[in-house]
């Protein structure tokens, strides 16, 4: 069987690159998502950088919890979870709704607890 792929250098800006494969490399950089999309991509993934942000989701993950439960079930103070917290908020990880002056916090959706369960496989390969 002949191989098709050739060597063909590209020229981009001032770098140059050797494309063994020229197909597969158009096919990639076509389906690439473009810089914006995988900045923020890299800014979602450093909140799950923090042992003690996974530690409150994880508490969150079949029940909602107020501050002062989450503080203790997780040996932090109320400061630090409610710092945690507001991270975890501006990220749209976590949600909260108020019952009198207690606010409850649960995961914001579906997709932040596919992403703990699928780290989780992960980790436990």
């Amino acid at each position: 069987m002949e191989d098709k792929r050739k060597e063909e250098k590209i020229l981009e800006g001032t770098k140059e690159y050797i494309a063994a494969h020229e197909e597969i490399v158009r096919k990639v950089k076509e389906n690439q998502p473009d810089d914006e999309y995988l900045y923020d991509l890299s800014e979602l993934f450093k909140i799950f950088g923090d042992s003690t942000r996974i530690k409150i989701l994880y508490s969150l993950f079949d029940t909602e919890l107020c501050v002062s439960d989450m503080a203790t079930i997780l040996n932090l103070s109320q400061s630090s979870v409610s710092h945690q917290l507001r991270i975890l908020k501006d990220a749209k990880l976590v949600k909260f709704r108020r019952d009198g002056k207690t606010i409850f916090y649960s995961l914001d959706d579906e997709h932040v607890r596919m992403i703990l369960s699928l780290g989780m496989d992960h980790v436990e390969e």
